[in-house]
């Protein structure tokens, strides 16, 4: 009978700690669910980088083939844009992130509707916020370099501000934001030692692994939520 007793507390115990841990699992779910932001859409990232494609191409045409006769160097494909092109691609620029901001807007909302998470809430602003501020930096530092006639540096410019955004926001977001952040800031840099190909290092980086970030992002955090 003390045998059997002890088995029997044993088993209780067993279960107990079987208990305390699920409950230790539940809380820390809901701590990781209150503290990233993790509404973010793999589909808003393809779409992103679609858009970016997209604009890039035309920028290409426009500049390279519609404009031939502004080149100066062909052998390294750098071109003296005229100020009629150079508002036309900052006009094709703003067109591009608007359409990455409405698909990003909307594929979160659905994502975050479809979890049962609040879209807006202190980890959304938190993270926001730490995106904006490299962005309107990285921003004003490229207005700069146009208007002192160094606009060949703004594509470049432009990949390491978004890679630093990245960064300062992985912290509140998946991780997978700080690993594309990461490759964000090495491609500008690389962009900076061969000036005339920025527009190919913009748009393979807002482009191409916009789009491996999103179908990564998708198959690993929503394709069996949306099958469900």
């Amino acid at each position: 009978m003390r045998y059997k007793a002890l088995l029997i507390s044993k088993k209780d115990m067993s279960t107990e700690n079987n208990k305390h841990l699920e409950n230790l699992s539940e809380i820390r779910s809901i701590m990781e669910r209150s503290s990233s932001f993790l509404s973010l859409s793999g589909l808003s990232g393809i779409f992103a980088g679609i858009a970016a494609l997209a604009g890039a191409a035309f920028a290409y045409w426009y500049a390279y083939i519609y404009n031939a006769r502004n080149i100066v160097n062909k052998h390294i494909r750098y071109y003296e844009l005229t100020d009629s092109v150079l508002i036309v691609l900052v006009i094709d620029a703003i067109i591009v992130l608007i359409i990455a901001l409405f698909a990003g807007y909307y594929f979160t909302h659905r994502n975050a509707k479809r979890k049962g998470l609040k879209l807006w809430d202190t980890t959304a602003k938190n993270t926001l916020s730490s995106l904006a501020i490299p962005l309107i930096t990285g921003g004003i530092f490229s207005l700069i370099l146009i208007v002192q006639g160094s606009g060949y540096l703004v594509s470049a410019t432009t990949l390491i501000f978004y890679g630093l955004a990245l960064l300062n926001a992985s912290k509140y977001t998946l991780k997978e934001v700080k690993y594309l952040g990461i490759f964000e800031i090495t491609l500008g840099l690389v962009a900076t030692s061969l000036i005339g190909y920025g527009l190919f290092f913009w748009a393979f980086g807002f482009g191409v692994l916009h789009i491996v970030y999103g179908i990564l992002m998708y198959v690993r955090y929503e394709k069996n939520e949306v099958k469900g």
